[in-house]
C-alpha cells in the first residue's frame, strides 16, 4: 500500500484592499525557511522554501477556464455567465471584456499566432474571436453537448474539443475548421484534455467514467486507459520537467493520484482535500504540483516527495481552475468568486562567483555556469548581453537559496 501524506500548514497573509474589483500586489509570505528539500531518516519536515508573491486578485462571475498569454502580461478568463475578460496582471486592470453567449463558457484559450481566442460553451459552438479587434471571425457547433476542454496544438494548425457527448474531435483551422478526426471511448462526460508537452502527437483526457485515457493522432482510439479513481476524475496535467513519465489527476473522491503512463500504475495518492478536486498542475519550472478544490484551497505538494508543503486559501469559494505557464513562474487560479494570479518562487537566481570570472547559478533546481574569463580583454557596455556558453552542471533535489562554490572546481 502506498503511503498517503498529510501536512497541515497555518501562515497569514496580510493584504490592503484598494477596490472593488481588483486587489494589487500587496500580499507576500514565506514557504518555510529550510533549505533541503530531501527527506532524512527520522526528519518529519524538510518543506522548500519560496515566496508566494500575489499579483492580482479580480472578482467576477464564477471562473470556468483561464489561460496566460506567453507574450503580453494577459489572463484570460472565461466565465459561467457567458463573457469573456483578458486581465492585465502587470496593470492589475481589465484590459477586454466581450460577451460570447448567455451560457457559459467552459473552454478558452488563446491561440497567439494567429492572434485569436478560441471559446467553447454550452451552446455547443466553438467561437474564434480575434483579442485586437474583439471581432468573431468564425463559428461552428463542434458537438451535440457541452463542451468542457479545449487544447490547441503548438505547431500544427490543429485543436482538440472534448464534450459531454463523450466524444474528443480534432479540428483544422487551415481547412476550413474541417473536422478531422474523432476520438471516441469514454462512456461519460470528458471533462479535459491536455497534450503532452514532450510528445504533441499524444495527449490523455479526464472522465467521469472514472477513466484516463492517452490518445494518439491519427488512431480514433485510446493507446491504453489508467484505472484507480472510485469516482469521476475531473481534470489531468502531465509532468513538464525532467524524464519522468507522469500524468496527475484529481477527482470526485476528493483524492490526487500521480501515475506513471510508461509503466501505466499509480506511483502515488495524494490525499487532503475536503471536497471534489477540480484542479491540478505540475508546474514546469518549479518541483511543485498544484491541486485546487471545492474546498476551496489550493495545496502546493513537493513534486519528488510529494509532501505538502502549503495551503492557499483566498477566500473566493470554490476552485475550478489552475493554469501555468512553461518558462514563468507564474500561476493563475480560477474560483467561484475571481481569479487570483500569484508568482512563486525567487525572480533571481542564487549565484556564486569566484575571482577567476567563473559563475554558478541556480535556475530553480537546474545548476548552470559560465566562465567570464574566456571575454579577455573585450569591452562591454552596462546592460549588454555577454556572448559565452553557459554550462548545464545538472540538478540539485533542493530549492537553492544561497549558493558558494570553491574556485579550484572540486
Amino acid at each position: 500500500m502506498r503511503k498517503v501524506f498529510h501536512a497541515p500548514f497555518k501562515f497569514e497573509i496580510s493584504r490592503t484592499l484598494t477596490s472593488s474589483s481588483v486587489w494589487p500586489v500587496s500580499s507576500r509570505h514565506s514557504l518555510f525557511s529550510v533549505l533541503s528539500t530531501t527527506p532524512r531518516e527520522g526528519d518529519a519536515t524538510m518543506p522548500l522554501r519560496m515566496d508566494v508573491k500575489r499579483k492580482l486578485l479580480a472578482r467576477s462571475d464564477r471562473v470556468k477556464c483561464m489561460d496566460l498569454h506567453p507574450k503580453e502580461p494577459w489572463m484570460l478568463v472565461s466565465l459561467y455567465n457567458g463573457n469573456v475578460h483578458i486581465w492585465s496582471h502587470e496593470s492589475q486592470t481589465l484590459v477586454k471584456s466581450f460577451e460570447v453567449t448567455d451560457l457559459p463558457v467552459r473552454a478558452a484559450k488563446f491561440v497567439v499566432r494567429k492572434s485569436w481566442v478560441v471559446t467553447g460553451s454550452d451552446d455547443m459552438l466553438v467561437r474564434v474571436f480575434n483579442y485586437n479587434t474583439l471581432e468573431k471571425s468564425h463559428s461552428f457547433e463542434a458537438h451535440t453537448d457541452y463542451i468542457r476542454s479545449i487544447v490547441v496544438h503548438p505547431t500544427h494548425p490543429y485543436i482538440l474539443t472534448s464534450s459531454d457527448d463523450m466524444s474528443i474531435k480534432l479540428w483544422d483551422w487551415e481547412k476550413k475548421w474541417q473536422c478531422s478526426q474523432v476520438f471516441e471511448g469514454h462512456s461519460h462526460y470528458v471533462m479535459m484534455i491536455v497534450l503532452n508537452p514532450k510528445d504533441h502527437n499524444q495527449f490523455a483526457s479526464a472522465s467521469l467514467d472514472r477513466t484516463i485515457k492517452v490518445w494518439q493522432l491519427g488512431s480514433p482510439t485510446p493507446n491504453f486507459t489508467l484505472e484507480g479513481h472510485e469516482k469521476g476524475i475531473n481534470c489531468v496535467d502531465y509532468f513538464q520537467g525532467g524524464d519522468k513519465p507522469y500524468l496527475i489527476s484529481g477527482a470526485d473522491d476528493r483524492l490526487v493520484k500521480v501515475w506513471d503512463y510508461q509503466n501505466k500504475a499509480c506511483v502515488q495518492t495524494l490525499e487532503g482535500h475536503a471536497q471534489n478536486v477540480t484542479a491540478v498542475a505540475f508546474h514546469s519550472e518549479l518541483p511543485i504540483l498544484m491541486t485546487g478544490s471545492e474546498d476551496g484551497t489550493v495545496r502546493v505538494w513537493h513534486a519528488n516527495t510529494y509532501r505538502l508543503e502549503t495551503t492557499l486559501n483566498y477566500g473566493l469559494e470554490r476552485v475550478w481552475f489552475i493554469c501555468q505557464m512553461r518558462g514563468s513562474n507564474d500561476v493563475a487560479i480560477g474560483y467561484d468568486e475571481g481569479s487570483v494570479m500569484i508568482k512563486l518562487g525567487r525572480e533571481e537566481p542564487a549565484m556564486s562567483m569566484d575571482s577567476s570570472g567563473k559563475i554558478v547559478w541556480a535556475k530553480h533546481s537546474e545548476l548552470q555556469q559560465v566562465n567570464l574569463k574566456v571575454l579577455g580583454e573585450m569591452e562591454v557596455k552596462d546592460g549588454e548581453r555577454l556572448p559565452v556558453a553557459v554550462k548545464d552542471m545538472g540538478s540539485c533535489e533542493i530549492y537553492p537559496q544561497n549558493i558558494s562554490h570553491n574556485p579550484n572546481g572540486r
